[in-house]
């Protein structure tokens, strides 16, 4: 059987994720080998978590000054368990990158000119692009020889149609701004649509879906031939459904209300509608759908009232992509809230009988981090949950543009 050890890095402004996931070229399914988290890199008492295979977990307490000492950290606890004897048994690294802007229509091995371009859309994503190149950085420096590869959230989406993807701003503002909707979760609607493909036996031509990644960031997508065709967040993940602390669609004159009426500056506004808006601002209590359910059965009103306008939502774009489509043969809910929470499911679905949308409520209740068909057996329109893995997709694309270099060489 012969393997591939990828290595999988998501890098924040002070964390640091990581997975070592066995690819297998010829024979079963692909092996975690290890996973870890890094936290507060910077300060004095980083967190990181970590464990190899079926293990126990182990958590550490340690000064992680910068993400090349976070890198150093990951490698060492992938040689202290075990996971891999050298760094040479390391394949590739296959690294998150939130904004690809118009440059990257899918995942492409890192040069200095793909690096380059990278940093030139930190412009469209200055929170999230330059820590995770500054994560690239780090492991190229440990591992030089290595074929590090950039998959992209807005990959996905680059085969939006122009009707789809423009604002109705003046089209200079596109041309010269590149002020249009780039969609995010990219790697996760796609990996969901795949992983419903493959579970029928078929390629993705034959399946109109609509893909639901409902987390603390949720959006929704349109999948037409394994193709997105639409996608509810757009110039930044602020667009589209009501989130943990986002706001999603806003009428813009409020922030010109805002602005002019409120005097609230812009770095006001971003912190309002990014950290203290969606469940978290309406409910007053939590950003976590969990805590929410639970005061909502307890019968607490603004909790109640932020669980429904959530559902009543999600339910909204859901018809919106029905048409979209013309119909569709399957929903897909993912993410934490999608996978999870069979109440939220079942809520944001009820109203979708006219559409062909018909939940069988005890298979429903039944599935809870699990893949299966929540719908019932007379319902046009399929109901799946499917567990994202937007790790394994990374590590699966960075095998490929491995085994493409290998194939051109």
């Amino acid at each position: 059987m012969c393997t591939m050890n990828i290595l999988v890095i998501n890098c924040g402004s002070s964390s640091l994720k990581f997975q070592l996931i066995d690819i297998r070229r010829i024979g079963s399914q692909e092996k975690l080998l290890a996973k870890g988290l890094i936290e507060r890199i910077g300060e004095q008492d980083s967190i990181v978590n970590f464990r190899a295979g079926d293990g126990e977990s182990l958590q550490r307490r340690m000064q992680v000054l910068d993400h090349r000492a976070a890198m150093d950290a990951a490698f060492d606890l992938l040689q202290e368990s075990g996971a891999i004897k050298s760094r040479d048994e390391i394949a590739g690294v296959g690294h998150r990158m939130v904004h690809g802007g118009e440059n990257f229509r899918r995942s492409v091995p890192i040069n200095a000119e793909v690096e380059s371009a990278i940093e030139e859309c930190s412009q469209l994503a200055p929170l999230h692009n330059p820590p995770n190149l500054s994560g690239y950085r780090a492991a190229r420096d440990l591992l030089p020889s290595v074929t590090q590869v950039a998959v992209f959230d807005t990959a996905f989406h680059a085969t939006l149609p122009e009707k789809a993807y423009l604002y109705a701003v003046p089209y200079e503002y596109y041309k010269k701004n590149k002020i249009r909707r780039y969609g995010f979760h990219g790697t996760s609607h796609r990996f969901v649509a795949e992983r419903f493909a493959e579970i029928h036996g078929s390629g993705p031509q034959p399946w109109k879906l609509i893909t639901c990644h409902l987390g603390n960031g949720c959006s929704l997508c349109a999948v037409e031939g394994g193709r997105s065709v639409d996608t509810s967040m757009g110039f930044t993940p602020l667009e589209g459904l009501m989130m943990g602390t986002r706001c999603g669609d806003l009428d813009p004159g409020v922030l010109l209300y805002m602005t002019n009426m409120l005097h609230c500056s812009a770095q006001r506004l971003e912190d309002i509608l990014n950290r203290e808006s969606g469940l978290q601002g309406v409910s007053g209590i939590s950003n976590d759908m969990r805590d929410l359910i639970e005061k909502s059965e307890a019968g607490n009103r603004m909790a109640n009232l932020a669980v429904e306008m959530f559902c009543y939502r999600v339910r909204k774009y859901l018809g919106a992509y029905m048409a979209a489509l013309d119909g569709a043969h399957a929903i897909i809910f993912t993410g934490g809230i999608g996978e999870n929470a069979s109440k939220i499911r079942a809520e944001i679905c009820q109203g979708l009988h006219s559409l062909g949308v018909i939940i069988d409520a005890e298979k429903n209740r039944a599935m809870v981090g699990m893949e299966g068909e929540v719908s019932s057996a007379e319902s046009p329109v399929k109901v799946w949950v499917i567990p994202t893995n937007e790790e394994l997709l990374i590590a699966r694309d960075t095998a490929r543009c491995i085994s493409d270099g290998e194939a051109g060489k």
